[in-house]
């Protein structure tokens, strides 16, 4: 058995009990902070992860990370989060070996049809799916799934879940500016008319997260410290909390935490 694993795994039990008290005494102080209505989580670290532990397969690490999202979203109800937005594949990740990455599409393919057929929390919650990104990149049959995803639960309004999958922040900002440009020009408007008419707000409509409030707090799992273009429009005031931890690592506790540094900031939007 390979001993990095072993280590692992005994490090864990060990300081469990005392991460239980401390994740305890967090969640009741909780109940006076003031919560996101709307989080953005970058789900770094799967590979990172694998390697750590000398897992034979990369794509370990990606599964046990899929796993992990289903506890992050009971943590985001419990807590009345009502908005969540994860970013699980760029566009710049389809420059990485085409043997990783057929496979983990190939795993977000069998996630959306577990979600839509076979986890009844998705139903019971009435959690709405939209996935987001240049989806036309993606294989046909993760396209199926993702409609099929989309169409189950397209009635659902009590909780959002929005999946970045073939996502790039530019892409979707270009995206957006092309998609205003064409529906003026349908309107009959010339161009100087467009130019003047041109104002942030006007943009909103069509952006992928049309409908949804901005985002409150993002989390970066994974110990990067940077953006890399997540929701780069939406998130101009959002509040950033950056965990070292990898995300099929990330437990209650450093949710929490995020959570803590979220209710100590004091807000300005700017001003």
């Amino acid at each position: 058995m390979d001993t990095k694993f072993v280590t692992s795994v005994l490090g864990k039990y060990i300081k469990a009990p005392l991460y239980r008290l401390y994740e305890k005494r967090l969640a009741r102080e909780s109940e006076n902070w003031t919560k996101p209505e709307h989080v953005g989580i970058i789900l770094d670290g799967n590979r990172r992860y694998a390697k750590s532990l000398g897992l034979s397969n990369i794509i370990i690490g990606h599964e046990q990370g899929s796993d992990k999202l289903f506890e992050v979203l009971d943590w985001c109800t419990e807590f009345n989060i009502r908005v969540i937005s994860i970013w699980i594949f760029s566009l710049d990740n389809f420059s990485r070996g085409k043997e990783e990455v057929d496979a983990i599409l190939a795993l977000i393919e069998r996630k959306a049809k577990e979600y839509t057929h076979d986890n009844d929390d998705v139903h019971k919650k009435q959690v709405r799916v939209r996935y987001i990104g240049k989806l036309d990149l993606l294989p046909q049959g993760l396209r199926e799934a993702i409609g099929e995803m989309e169409s189950a639960t397209k009635k659902y309004g009590k909780q959002f879940l929005n999946v970045a999958v073939a996502y790039g922040g530019r892409e979707e900002i270009t995206n957006a500016c092309k998609s205003f440009l064409s529906e003026q020009k349908k309107l009959g408007l010339e161009l100087d008319e467009i130019i003047q008419s041109l104002e942030p707000e006007k943009l909103d409509p069509y952006l992928y997260t049309s409908g949804h409030p901005d985002p409150d707090l993002i989390i970066r799992t994974g110990g990067e410290v940077r953006l890399s273009g997540f929701l780069l429009w939406q998130s101009v005031y959002s509040e950033y909390y950056f965990c070292n931890t990898h995300w099929p690592q990330f437990r209650k506790v450093d949710f929490l935490r995020s959570l803590r540094s979220y209710h100590l900031r004091k807000r300005r939007f700017g001003r």
